[in-house]
C-alpha cells in the first residue's frame, strides 16, 4: 500500500503479488518502515499445518509425471493451468 503509507505484514500470501516479499519470522519482526509510514502488523496463527493435502497431492504427480518413460509424457497433452499446476489430458491414439 504504498500511496496509503502503510506496510502490512501478516502470513505468507497463497498467491503472486506485485510489491509483495516472503520474510522468515526474524526479519518479519525486525522490519521497520519509513518516516511517516503505519506498520499494521496482522496477527498470524504460530501452528505449522504442514502441508495441504492439494500440496501433497501435487508434489506426488510431480514425482509420477517425473519417472514416467518418454513414450507416456508424449501422450499427454496439457489442457489447463492453476499457478504451477497442470491439468494433463491422454490423447487417444
Amino acid at each position: 500500500m504504498y500511496a496509503d503509507s502503510t506496510a502490512v505484514l501478516g502470513p505468507l500470501a497463497t498467491y503472486a503479488e506485485p510489491h509483495c516479499y516472503d520474510l522468515c519470522a526474524e526479519h518479519a519482526e525486525r522490519l521497520t518502515a519509513p518516516r511517516g509510514w503505519e506498520v499494521l502488523r496482522l496477527a498470524q496463527d504460530q501452528v505449522d499445518l504442514g502441508p495441504s493435502p492439494d500440496d501433497l497431492s501435487a508434489l506426488a504427480d510431480a514425482v509420477r509425471e517425473a519417472g514416467r518413460p518418454a513414450s507416456v509424457q508424449d501422450s499427454m497433452i496439457e489442457v489447463g493451468r492453476r499457478g504451477h499446476l497442470r491439468v494433463l489430458r491422454s490423447v487417444e491414439e
